[in-house]
């Protein structure tokens, strides 16, 4: 097939290119800078936000994969869920024009019987608008992945580096359900080409098999860096100033931590664990997730705590 993978650059898109070149597909990327796209494969320089590429970027494509996300700070001021609707339009547009047939999002787990933040309000606002844009389609919606690559890891791994003590607010008790980076590339790798989606518009919630706390998550990561950090749970919780705190403590952009934290807001589990079968993919646990991200993130750089 011909294929296309926006946000190349990205820790999805960079895993998920080598794959389908080694499956035999057409593939081509899509990227701001193509510089940064670390793949030999033909990349289109082009920009979501403004839909400049696009049109080139599609042409005679079968499958698309929208893997971008625009939750940064802006030159402009405009807040990201306006960056984030006017680019899934955008690319909606593009890709009826250029007669895609099959669109893969990658986006988040929502619980959508319940109010939502601004940040899981928009990632279902892009998944709607991207899903419809083409004939069939799959939204394949995470919790936290974890491997080197996702910024949430290591947002994670920072704080248990840097924090003496793990504070943990009154969200510590919510559950969620992190799934491998790994399981996420095969998930997305399989829905290229799965025929459970032929005519079809698929929503699936990727999840790992262990059910764990935000706090447990934490804290499981520190056991696993064999670190010494004893956590404290407290009972405020002030998601701008813990946020802001904790962004300059990990060394994160605060415009992407803040919106992320202000999504626990209770449970985020799988509707349902039919995902795995659909695809062909047999998940790993979280122990061993976090192992194998710890262990390829040492091949590249230090982790100061061990």
């Amino acid at each position: 097939m011909r294929i296309l993978v926006t946000g190349a650059s990205g820790f999805a898109g960079s895993a998920l290119l080598p794959r389908l070149v080694a499956e035999g597909h057409d593939v081509r990327a899509f990227a701001r800078d193509p510089a940064r796209v670390s793949h030999d494969v033909p990349v289109v320089r082009g920009d979501m936000t403004t839909g400049e590429g696009l049109d080139e970027a599609l042409d005679g494509v079968d499958v698309a994969y929208y893997l971008v996300h625009s939750m940064e700070a802006s030159e402009d001021g405009v807040p990201f869920e306006e960056r984030e609707r006017r680019s899934a339009e955008l690319y909606a547009e593009a890709a009826a024009a250029a007669g895609v047939r099959r669109s893969v999002y990658l986006g988040v787990m929502v619980d959508e019987d319940q109010p939502l933040s601004s940040h899981l309000q928009s990632r279902l606002v892009v998944e709607r608008t991207v899903a419809a844009a083409t004939p069939e389609s799959i939204a394949l919606r995470a919790s936290i992945a974890i491997g080197p690559g996702s910024r949430s890891f290591r947002f994670l791994v920072h704080l248990v580096e840097r924090l003496p003590v793990l504070l943990l607010p009154p969200w510590r008790r919510y559950r969620t359900q992190p799934i491998d980076e790994r399981d996420v590339v095969a998930a997305l790798l399989a829905s290229a080409g799965t025929p459970a989606a032929d005519g079809e518009h698929l929503s699936l919630d990727v999840a790992g098999p262990d059910v764990v706390s935000y706090g447990e998550l934490l804290e499981r990561i520190r056991d696993l860096m064999m670190v010494r950090r004893p956590s404290i749970g407290v009972p405020i919780n002030s998601t701008p100033i813990f946020g802001r705190v904790a962004s300059v403590l990990a060394g994160e952009d605060a415009e992407l931590i803040l919106p992320l934290m202000g999504g626990l807001q209770g449970d985020l589990l799988a509707r349902d664990d039919r995902w795995a079968t659909t695809l062909g993919v047999r998940p790993h646990g979280f122990d061993r997730a976090v192992n194998h991200a710890l262990l390829q993130w040492e091949r590249q750089e230090p982790l100061r705590a061990r």
